[in-house]
């Protein structure tokens, strides 16, 4: 029986080889076939994977190089009220002419580090006396300096101020870089005592 013999197809898990022609029998030799597809591939990830690590060598030498201080933000300057003593100095004469009820008390005002200090208001928290001060606010401190302050007060109702003061205080609005505050300042036991006597002086009459 006789029967015809086909080229044998290739099988699971084999490659097709292509043929080198060559001249003679049995002189022909095979080569695998390349693989264009995982070839191209390769190609195409090869650039893209140097251009990632010049971007991250490229960032990393920026920030080595970056100025230190431009890392660090620069600290806020301190509240005006942290900064500003007031402090009491003692009684004034008022000069001749002044108008009865007056009297002057002298502080300083210093400031101790810091941008410059505005002072905007100077008060006091009796309703019958009126306060003037020279220099008159608003007006600035320059940090590790002080300045003095006269304080004036005119009793305007006698009714309305005690006679004999515990704990009186300065009532300050200061302004500077970081804000603007209002702070009481508590003087001390020698300006209570020298505010009651003059309080007591400016109404031992009910005249002016």
């Amino acid at each position: 029986m006789s029967g015809g013999v086909g080229p044998v197809e290739p099988g699971e898990g084999t490659r097709a080889w292509e043929t080198v022609g060559a001249s003679g029998a049995g002189a022909s030799r095979a080569r695998p076939a390349p693989l264009p597809g995982l070839l191209g591939r390769h190609r195409r990830s090869v650039p893209a994977a140097l251009t990632a690590l010049a971007l991250l060598a490229g960032g990393g030498l920026l920030w080595a190089t970056r100025p230190q201080e431009r890392q660090r933000a620069a600290p806020a300057p301190p509240f005006p009220s942290q900064v500003v003593n007031l402090a009491y100095l003692g009684p004034l004469s008022v000069p001749p002419g002044t108008r009865p009820r007056t009297f002057a008390l002298e502080v300083l005002l210093g400031v101790e580090s810091g941008p410059p200090v505005t002072t905007t208001r100077l008060a006091q928290p009796y309703d019958g006396i009126f306060l003037t001060s020279a220099p008159r606010s608003p007006f600035r401190t320059k940090a590790g300096s002080a300045r003095k302050i006269v304080i004036t007060m005119h009793v305007t109702d006698c009714g309305n101020v005690p006679r004999d003061v515990g704990l009186p205080f300065l009532d300050v609005t200061l302004r500077n870089a970081r804000a603007m505050q209002d702070h009481s300042f508590i003087l001390g036991s020698r300006y209570a005592q020298d505010l009651s006597q003059a309080l007591q002086v400016a109404c031992s009459n009910e005249s002016g």
